[in-house]
């Protein structure tokens, strides 16, 4: 069937709306899903300018909301009318997914960034043409097919149009600090950056307890936001020594945890010189920087740790819904960062993005959709 899709064309090219676009046919175990809107990450933002590898042309977006319209004949957990949000797929079957870590599976980047489904076969065509999806998703479209596997159930009265980032900013944050961390009441944490990622994992990070919040980063506005979220402690990077500004705040210690949204070089280095001794951080950016470490002093002498982490090592069917009951409860206002866009604005909503004016730009695909019915 044809669609319509925002295209990338080549490297670093603008995104370009298309009607012309093949979806692939419906699989056993797919689901067919008219788009509802979509959040835009910095992860596609890495993909469109070829900071990771990928085929061009491509079809971003991996944050989708929206509603099934078909199911295969194999498909056991959703029906057409389903309300779903889409995340990553795991293929369910190698050594990680049986031990319940799928972010971890072995079949990772084949099925979720080589630009083709998980049989090797082309999500999308244009004119014959090969036309590369992400996340076994692509929902910078009007309608897709994914895997059962990809997608997560939500309650019809929710607000599709702001749930989609769910599927990976806001657990990768969340699942940083719940999942892989796992602060105990009375730890101290410091997170890096306050876009939706880090704003996340400082509220997850309240979630937890943590007698000390502190959010870090260079713009005034997202640092009151960051208070309103849940950062007990807020510093403007800009203008003060960060290490000394942690360790005044944490009795000349620093923090037990630290976790770093930036990807910056040196913001990296940093959020390892917080720490207190025998701290963790986790550097969880997509970025093509390295970090200069003292083997010897911070990861040695002083115990420190560093971990990186895909995805807040999240099972999308367990933490969305897990996200979901922590905003009904008024503990995770992700909505808060959120500012709709029209579908045709694609090129401004990412911009937006870019320039850190939007914390997380959503798409309306559907400007029809009304929320609770």
């Amino acid at each position: 069937m044809k669609i319509k899709a925002a295209v990338v064309e080549k490297q670093n090219a603008d995104f370009i709306i298309k009607d012309d676009i093949e979806l692939a046919p419906m699989g056993a175990d797919d689901i067919q899903v008219h788009m509802v809107a979509s959040g835009i990450c910095h992860s596609d933002e890495a993909l469109r300018v070829g900071d990771a590898v990928i085929d061009y042309p491509i079809i971003l977006g991996h944050e989708g909301a929206g509603i099934v319209e078909k199911v295969g004949p194999e498909v056991t957990q959703f029906k057409p009318g389903d309300h779903v949000v889409l995340s990553f797929y795991a293929c369910g079957n190698c050594d990680n997914c049986l031990k319940g870590i799928p972010t971890q599976c072995r079949n990772y980047a084949a099925n979720n960034l080589s630009g083709v489904r998980p049989d090797g076969s082309d999500h999308f065509t244009e004119s014959g043409e090969h036309v590369a999806d992400m996340f076994d998703q692509s929902s910078f479209t009007t309608t897709t097919v994914v895997r059962e596997r990809n997608a997560v159930k939500v309650d019809d009265e929710l607000d599709l149009r702001k749930l989609g980032p769910l599927g990976c900013g806001y657990v990768t944050g969340s699942g940083t600090v719940l999942n892989t961390l796992k602060p105990r009441p009375g730890d101290t944490i410091a997170v890096f950056g306050t876009g939706a990622v880090g704003l996340a994992a400082m509220m997850a990070g309240k979630i937890s307890g943590c007698t000390k919040v502190i959010g870090i980063d260079i713009v005034d506005s997202r640092l009151e936001l960051a208070k309103e979220l849940g950062a007990t402690d807020v510093i403007n990077s800009r203008n003060v020594d960060v290490v000394e500004e942690v360790k005044k705040l944490t009795n000349g210690r620093g923090v037990n945890w630290s976790v770093d949204t930036t990807g910056i070089t040196q913001v990296m280095e940093q959020s390892i010189q917080v720490l207190t001794q025998g701290g963790t951080t986790a550097t969880i950016a997509v970025t093509p920087n390295h970090i200069d470490l003292d083997t010897w002093n911070d990861l040695c002498v002083d115990d420190k740790k560093i971990v990186g982490v895909n995805m807040g090592d999240s099972i999308p069917q367990i933490d969305i819904p897990r996200l979901i009951e922590f905003y009904k409860a008024g503990m995770f206002d992700f909505d808060k960062t959120e500012k709709f866009f029209k579908f045709e604005d694609i090129k401004e909503a990412n911009e937006a993005s870019r320039s850190g004016e939007v914390i997380k730009p959503v798409l309306i695909i559907d400007p029809d959709y009304v929320p609770g019915k």
